[in-house]
């Protein structure tokens, strides 16, 4: 308790100190004052019991925050209008101590916006996905049940709308469950690139605030927002850190925002909620609040991929590096990996990539070799601009004594490391390991049972 008594004195001085700064007109230092003091004040909060105390303390805290708002906006005003006009209105408007709890937001209006809806509406602004990620439904291997419905509720309601008449409406809420790694983010890409809708990308940092009562607001807002340029997705990552199951010792805060996210998922007098979809993921389904969960329609498990699916994704990873591997060699690959998940292969590929660096690196003898031989384009249309040093044994044809250190510096551009083999893949996997185990399948099993539904 002692330190929770500290936090509040820290903070009522920052704030006196912010009070007199105000007064004398230094609007910045005071607002940098006000935000160390609102700082001291919240985290305090957390060690006070006595309910008078605490309301006491919040009502404070809203007259500062308020002040320190008013303050903000006249500092930006100053340095985008003429010098001291903001500062000048900001300081006839502060709010008394005993009186200016709800003020924060109260200037602006004359401009016919609020300016509160407009700084929520800013903050945010970097979640809508401007830019499709260039993932499409092929970059996805396996999970064909899992597209197939997201293609039913994503692509078809905009592209054929006359489907959705009378009881026939579109899904409202998709629930991609399941272990780290299997792509359910993979699959949100996807979504984005595919659907002509608005993407909204949130996670809980998006929706988080400090000061109370914001996280409803932003929440409000950005389904209003989502509303407003219907048809659109809102992804939600891991979505349980946001709408974990409701409990005696959460916080307010905490309780306050699942609620409004299930409000405006519910979506009840929203004129255009059928044309939002909310499209959340998780890897612990069973920590979702119940009513949360059953806001969402369809809950779909991502499982491990199977054999086809790893295969598919070891080439996929690989690319057009250069490479002599066969789709026998990657059926081998698919049967070795059983229990990977696609972010497992993703890393086992991306270590056997540095497979022929290594060589190169660890190499006694090079040999000269034409870029079409060792898998790569040519370098133009001159036979010297095709000479590269490849790494090779001392046996072979033409092979001459360096390393990458001895040779000339004129070579070193020429240096080109070799093709991967399967034999690459099979030193990477002795030292690889899938990081979910059988008790973690068990329990995306069980809630599969439950209340999910197979997505592969």
């Amino acid at each position: 308790m002692s330190d929770g008594g500290d936090l509040k004195d820290k903070g009522v001085s920052f704030v006196a100190q912010a009070v007199k700064e105000d007064e004398a007109g230094n609007l910045a230092k005071a607002f940098q004052l006000y935000m160390t003091g609102l700082d001291y004040l919240s985290s305090h909060l957390k060690y006070e019991k006595n309910p008078k105390i605490r309301d006491a303390i919040k009502q404070k805290m809203a007259e500062y925050i308020g002040r320190a708002e008013q303050i903000k906006k006249a500092l930006d005003a100053s340095e985008q209008a003429s010098a001291g006009g903001g500062a000048a209105s900001a300081t006839k408007a502060r709010p008394k101590a005993a009186n200016g709890g709800g003020g924060g937001g109260g200037e602006g209006a004359e401009d016919g916006e609020d300016p509160e809806l407009a700084r929520l509406r800013a903050s945010l602004s970097g979640v809508v996905l401007t830019e499709k990620p260039n993932v499409t439904w092929d970059d996805v291997a396996g999970l064909d049940a899992a597209k197939d419905a997201l293609k039913e509720a994503v692509i078809l309601p905009v592209r054929f709308p006359q489907f959705f008449t009378g009881k026939r409406k579109p899904w409202n809420g998709f629930l991609l469950y399941g272990p780290p790694g299997t792509g359910k983010s993979y699959l949100a890409k996807a979504v984005a690139t595919e659907a002509d809708s608005t993407f909204f990308s949130v996670s809980s940092s998006d929706l988080v605030s400090k000061w109370m009562g914001e996280s409803e607001k932003l929440v409000s807002q950005l389904f209003q927002m989502a509303r407003a340029s219907a048809p659109s997705i809102i992804f939600i990552d891991e979505v349980d850190s946001l709408c974990s199951a409701r409990g005696e010792g959460e916080s307010e805060a905490a309780r306050r925002i699942k609620t409004e996210f299930l409000v405006q998922m519910q979506g009840v007098g929203h004129e255009g909620q059928g044309k939002v979809l909310i499209l959340g993921a998780t890897n612990m389904p069973y920590q979702l609040d119940q009513a949360v969960r059953r806001r969402f329609d369809k809950r779909i498990y991502i499982p491990l991929p199977e054999a086809d699916a790893r295969a598919g994704m070891f080439k996929i990873h690989l690319g057009s590096t250069p490479h002599t591997m066969t789709d026998a060699d990657f059926r081998a690959l698919a049967d070795k990996t059983e229990g990977f998940s696609g972010s497992d292969i993703a890393v086992c590929v991306k270590d056997v990539l540095f497979e022929p660096v290594r060589k190169t690196q660890d190499a006694c003898f090079f040999r000269w070799d034409k870029r079409v031989n060792v898998g790569m384009s040519p370098g133009g249309p001159g036979a010297e601009d095709d000479d590269v040093l490849v790494p090779c044994s001392g046996g072979d044809r033409g092979a001459f004594e360096a390393t990458l250190t001895t040779l000339p510096a004129e070579h070193a551009s020429k240096v080109m490391p070799p093709g991967i083999n399967f034999r690459d893949f099979e030193k990477v996997l002795l030292r690889a390991r899938p990081t979910v185990s059988e008790d973690d399948l068990k329990v995306y099993e069980r809630f599969t049972a439950e209340f999910g539904e197979e997505g592969s």
